[in-house]
């Protein structure tokens, strides 16, 4: 067999005939050994010997005789534990395709396989097909032949074959051959003291595009690409640091805007691993794209301006300093550039053409120097069992030297552990830090490290990447060291003790006692032993590129996996994908909030980002309201504007235009009220019909019309009511009197809101004037909330566009049903599918496939999920997991592969309600379906699809709630009922405050045990202490007039506390203790004082580290740690007393506090989903709630002037019937004796729910 290079439909055959006709006999011709080599050649690691050599070692391996066309073939020695087949190509090749074949007329083939490239054949990187997967598949036989097109080709002299699965009715057997062409290139090698420098033919070069492309190889992790700078103040850098390209890019006039347009990009990392990458830069003014490797990232300079201006040269490779050569500003770049083109100009090649624009400074040479063998890799892959062991020979005296290189990403690993005698060096690294003894230096960055140890007399001495030498002393002399462990230690080793786990990551360059250890003899078996390690390459990856965290995000990672911190980006989840706010004021009205700032997240998990509004719940109707920063220019007046010269004003918001369009598109109804004040300034009255003024909608379109006329024709409010001044106009300042009159009213067409812009120029005449304010944007009513269609025929369902679902999804909805299975939403592609089903009467599945085989997550519910009420799902997929979620029943969650696929493509229509086959179609109604923070328009849609209709019946089903505070709504034969269990409110509709006067003394208790059943109608089945989620939601209203107070305090089993109390001086102090080896972090809201008798909200919600917190406003804060409370343990309201639980843990302010109790009224209090307030109403002498002191059931959170009690103690609780929290609309229920509780098994615990927060909103 022969190996040929295919392109553009031309064959290019590597070896060389004597003529064409002579092909024929080729193809009989055994290919030459020498182009072959096997991991056990001796001489594998030097790439010169593949062309010296020119017969392959026969007793690990052979290539059997070939008389006819594709005989033979590669087996390895069924001892070899590693083997692979490498090729060696002659010179580096663009190859765009593989071929394989098992061995000839024998039972041996590979199934599936690694490729692995190399320019030097000591520097290797695996090539990746598809994603994360890295595996070819093989044969099935020894004689069909399995072609791979290469979706991205590849660039290298030597490509080497890994068999990772074989023939289970034989062995390893392999034939393969290349396709491509050679890959020809300018290429510079830079020593790190050179660059070259390219002259323009003027002084200066301004531009307002650039494309900028290179290939580089780097031996460093640091050094200067490409530099250019003007005296203006504009540069442009790329520069390697840290092993991550970064672009600085200023375009602006340093003096006249200092600092306003510098912006600095980063992308990639391990960039400095001896391998090519690719880089393309394009510029389009302040548009800027930055590619590495496929991978982009998008910037946009903030500045004024958009041209890069640059003084007489670039620099490539270094930034010299004019007038000292050899000198340079920052470190010059270490390694190879090819390729090199600015603006279409090759610079590498007119370097090489010595051109007059090319000036060179050091030395810069034209072939790319090759790393030197002692610098291949080698890769630890277990945490468990990986290591390499180097004996000593003959066993050194305690005199020992240690060079090498490592890089890792984990935070703990043994490095190094000498071996032999009763005293050992042990060099490891823990919590990210290096430990010798006592030495700590943070190391886990991915970044190559290069660490140097002696061992001399009774000193130790360490040096870490050239810096300082650290020294400590020994207690005793050693005798002998026989050898040294590096990464780990054997399974059962009496020798080697290791204090953590083994290393995860790449070593090279082993240097002891002077030797460089020869890595290729411990691979052949000659020199010490070794597990779990891969040689000849560095399998360190950088899990954060593409970076799958979203909304900003930061991305870390270990060697396995990425973590998202999503610390201060309103986001939450793996991946930081799903919104911590409520979707609008409707919704934050429905959890019973007063009026007041909130952030609100229109589009959930879409791309914008949460924005600040006024929520105004004074009205029946809930209006949002978004300022604009003119707001301080009510009724300003104009004068001398012409059509020609115009007087303008542009508004700006305090939220982005495309976050007010999708307020918009959510809400039901928007508007802005413009008044228009004029004398002698007309608004339309021309001869030609010209507008005088008009107004720029969102888009920038320019709109005639004003206040409450109608969209295209050019009236006023008064037009429209027949009462303008002069009803020969249509507008009252037409009649262009000299007196002052209005055109006042409203824009409330939706497509073109908000006005951004106002234009006048009809105020130039004498005594003319005019005087304009304009609202802010209200908008009331949420579109979505209730949004649902009814399925009623069987093959019927909802067809929308394809799910954009290839990184992550979530989807969320209600549904109701009397079917017992249906299909709720499916989505297909050529190969990948997404479902959400009803499977059983009570059981929901989430099925997908992203080329990895189904994934299905199941919840099952305890009751029946086809009982005629609305019940809420929730599914995710992301890169690090699955989930599912039923109601208030506990997550179902799937950890996601680190390896495989993981880009779910899907091209079909989605169906709603269906699925492509019609079969399992779904009967019943569906509303508030949300795919990814986009909710779905069921009624429009419906309305045009038979067998579907908008809306659903009954009266659970509208956007505004009936049922208040968490209620939930519970349909029946003749009309509804709320469930007020998960409400910290009581009443029909759950709207009764439940609240509770405490005197000196008095405390509500409530102890977590875990677990504990309890029995609820609702879907949550048990109470678990354990709080699975790093967030909390806690919401009461107060009332005092006592200093100092506490309000409410929950401890846990491992030293955790929050706390809420007033201090001396009466302000809100929040009290967070997460890290019990750190002090509690401290929050004030409201700095005034609060004990003033009147009655106050508290609202707080954490997630990760992001604490919210409403006092009559809205205040963000952040925490130092994102851990959870783990294992609850109990929740107090008023006195801690001696007995409580956790008192050691509090801080001395909240012991105080809390040894005060609190005096006043507490109403309506919520931690999560317990109502410890309810609690206690009803403990009905239960042990998990302690009651102290005399409390009264009061309505002080209605601000009444007398209480109705009814007292409770510790020894007489109280012993009431509790009010019916049933509604009745329409009939009698279907339960006489309903009442707060809705099960029959009515009791304490029906309160208790106190699992995870759900993200259920209704």
């Amino acid at each position: 067999y022969f190996l040929v290079w295919e392109f553009n439909s031309v064959l290019c055959i590597l070896f060389r005939m004597k003529s064409r006709q002579s092909m024929s006999k080729a193809k009989h011709t055994q290919l030459l050994p020498g182009h072959f080599n096997n991991k056990n050649d001796s001489n594998q690691s030097h790439a010169h010997s593949y062309r010296e050599r020119h017969a392959i070692t026969k007793r690990h391996a052979f290539i059997a005789p070939v008389p006819a066309l594709g005989q033979g073939g590669w087996a390895p020695e069924r001892s070899d534990r590693q083997p692979w087949l490498q090729l060696d190509l002659r010179e580096k090749m663009e190859v765009t395709a593989i071929a394989t074949q098992g061995r000839s007329g024998s039972s041996d083939w590979v199934t599936s396989y690694m490729l692995l490239f190399s320019d030097c054949g000591l520097a290797w990187k695996h090539y990746g097909q598809d994603e994360d997967t890295r595996a070819f598949p093989g044969n099935t036989n020894s004689e069909g032949v399995v072609l791979q097109k290469l979706i991205h080709s590849i660039t290298a002299r030597f490509l080497r074959f890994v068999p990772l699965d074989w023939s289970s009715i034989g062995w390893i057997g392999l034939r393969v051959e290349a396709y491509g062409c050679v890959h020809k290139s300018d290429v510079a090698d830079f020593n790190g003291r050179s660059a070259l420098l390219y002259r323009f033919n003027q002084k200066s070069q301004s531009t307002v595009k650039d494309v900028i492309s290179l290939r580089f190889k780097s031996h460093g992790a640091y050094g200067v690409l490409v530099h250019g700078e003007g005296h203006r103040g504009d540069y442009l850098t790329l520069e390697l640091y840290q092993g991550t390209l970064v672009l600085h890019l200023n375009l602006d006039d340093a003096k006249r805007y200092p600092g306003s347009g510098n912006v600095s990009v980063g992308i990639g990392s391990l960039l400095d691993d001896e391998l090519w990458h690719s880089v393309l830069v394009k510029r389009s003014n302040k548009q800027v794209n930055l590619t590495v490797d496929g991978h982009t990232r998008h910037l946009s300079t903030t500045g004024v301006e958009g041209s890069l201006e640059v003084d007489y040269e670039l620099s490539f490779g270094g930034i010299p300093i004019p007038g000292k050569p050899g000198s340079f500003l920052r470190k010059n770049f270490h390694g190879c550039i090819e390729n090199l083109y600015y603006n279409g100009v090759n610079i590498i090649n007119l370097a090489k053409r010595r051109k007059l624009q090319i000036h060179s400074v050091g030395n810069v040479t034209f072939s790319c120097s090759e790393a030197q063998p002692q610098m291949a890799s080698s890769t630890f892959q277990s945490s468990s069992s990986s290591y390499l062991y180097v004996p000593l020979e003959p066993p050194g005296l305690w005199g020992l030297e240690v060079h090498f290189h490592f890089r890792t990403w984990n935070q703990e690993g043994l490095l190094f552990y000498t071996n032999g005698g009763s005293q050992h060096l042990v060099f490891y690294i823990s919590s990210g830090q290096l430990h010798l003894i006592v030495h700590d230096l943070d190391v886990s960055d991915g970044l190559w490290h290069s660490v140097g140890l002696s061992c001399r007399g009774l000193k130790v001495s360490l040096v870490l990447d050239n810096g300082p030498t650290s020294a400590v002393d020994v207690q005793r002399h050693e005798d002998s060291v026989n050898g040294v462990f590096f990464g780990g230690c054997p399974q059962y080793s009496a020798g080697c003790k290791n204090p953590t786990v083994s290393f995860q990551g790449c070593i090279r360059h082993i240097v002891l006692n002077n030797q460089p250890i020869n890595l290729t003899h411990v691979q052949q078996g000659l020199l010490g032993n070794h597990s779990k390690l891969k040689f000849d390459v560095c399998g360190i990856r950088d899990r954060c590129l593409p970076n799958f965290c979203e909304h900003d995000g930061r991305c870390t990672q270990s060697w396995d996996t990425f973590y998202c911190d999503c610390s201060g980006t309103g986001y939450t989840g793996e991946t930081c994908h799903n919104s911590i706010y409520e979707a609008s004021c409707e919704a934050h009205r429905q959890m019973e909030s007063k009026s007041g700032y909130f952030y609100i997240d229109p589009d959930g998990s879409g791309p914008q980002k949460a924005m600040l509004v006024y929520c105004n719940m004074t009205e029946d109707v809930v209006w949002t309201v978004v300022g604009h920063i003119n707001s301080g220019y009510v009724n300003q007046r104009v004068t001398g504007s012409t059509p020609q010269k115009p007087y303008i004003m542009r508004f700006n918001y305090t939220a982005s235009l495309e976050q007010l369009r999708t307020l918009i598109g959510r809400s039901k109804h928007c508007q802005q009220e413009v008044v228009y004040s004029c004398r002698k300034s007309r608004l339309f009255n021309t001869w030609d019909g010209t507008p005088l003024s008009w107004w720029l909608d969102w888009s920038g379109g320019k709109q005639t019309y004003w206040g409450g006329s109608e969209p295209a024709v050019q009236q006023c409010s008064c037009s429209l009511a027949e009462n303008c001044i002069d009803m020969n106009y249509f507008c009252n300042c037409d009649a262009d009197s000299h007196s002052w009159v209005n055109d006042t009213g409203s824009l409330s067409y939706k497509d073109h809101l908000p006005l951004t812009e106002i234009v006048i120029g009809d105020t130039n005449r004498s005594g003319s004037a005019a005087v304009f304010s304009v609202s802010s944007l209200q908008c009331s009513g949420d579109r979505f909330l209730g949004n649902a269609a009814s399925f009623y025929a069987g093959s019927s369902s909802l067809l929308f566009r394809t799910f954009e679902a290839e990184l992550s999804a979530d989807i969320s909805l209600y549904f109701k049903t009397t079917a017992s299975f249906g299909v709720l939403l499916e989505n297909l592609g050529p190969t990948d599918f997404i479902s959400l089903k009803m499977i059983s009467p009570s059981a929901v599945t989430f099925t997908f496939d992203v080329g990895n085989g189904p994934v299905v997550l199941t919840v099952t519910s305890p009751v029946a999920l086809n009982d005629r009420q609305w019940h809420y799902v929730r599914a995710e997929r992301n890169r690090k997991e699955a989930s599912l979620q039923v109601d208030r029943l506990p997550l179902n969650t799937l950890e996601a592969p680190s390896e495989g696929h993981y880009r779910l493509q899907l091209k079909s229509q989605l169906f709603v309600g269906g699925s492509a086959s019609r079969e399992s179609s779904f009967l019943g109604c569906i509303r508030a379906l949300s795919l990814n923070g986009v909710t779905l328009d069921l009624e429009e849609r419906a309305k045009l699809t038979p067998g579907v209709t908008p809306g659903c019946p009954g009266h659970c089903s509208g956007s505004a709630s009936v049922c208040h505070n968490r209620g939930r709504c519970l349909e029946n034969n003749s009309g509804y009922v709320c469930d007020c269990t998960h409400s910290a409110y009581a009443g029909p509709q759950c709207k009764k405050e439940v609240s509770m006067s405490f005197e000196r003394g008095s405390s509500v208790t409530f102890s977590f045990q875990m677990p504990f059943p309890v029995i609820l109608r609702s879907p949550s089945s048990a109470i678990y202490a354990h709080n699975s989620e790093s967030r909390e939601n806690v919401a009461f209203s107060f009332l005092t007039t006592h200093t100092p107070a506490m309000l409410l305090c929950v401890s846990t089993y491992h030293q955790q506390y929050l706390a809420i109390i007033l201090a001396n001086n009466g302000s809100l102090q929040i009290w967070y203790r997460l890290n019990r080896e750190r002090r509690a972090e401290v929050f004030v809201p409201k700095a005034f004082n609060l004990a003033d008798g009147q009655l106050h909200r508290v609202q707080m919600h954490r997630e990760g580290r992001d604490l919210n917190v409403q006092v009559n406003t809205d205040q963000k804060y952040n925490l130092s740690s994102d851990t959870k409370m783990n294992t609850l343990r109990s929740l107090t309201l008023g006195k801690l007393t001696s007995t409580s639980a956790g008192l050691a843990d509090l801080d001395e302010e909240v012991l105080w506090a809390g040894s005060r109790g609190f005096i006043g009224c507490l109403s309506s209090v919520q931690f999560n989903h317990l109502t410890p307030l309810k609690a206690a109403i009803l403990n009905r002498g239960s042990s998990l709630v302690r009651v102290l002191g005399n409390l009264v059931e009061s309505n002080c959170g209605a601000l009444a002037d007398s209480t109705t009690s009814q007292s409770i103690s510790g020894k007489d609780r109280l012993e009431k019937t509790t009010q019916s929290d049933s509604a009745v609309i329409g009939g009698e229920p279907e339960d006489h004796d309903r009442a707060m509780c809705v099960s029959p098994q009515c009791n304490l615990f029906n309160f208790l729910s106190v699992v995870q927060p759900s993200s259920l909103k209704q």
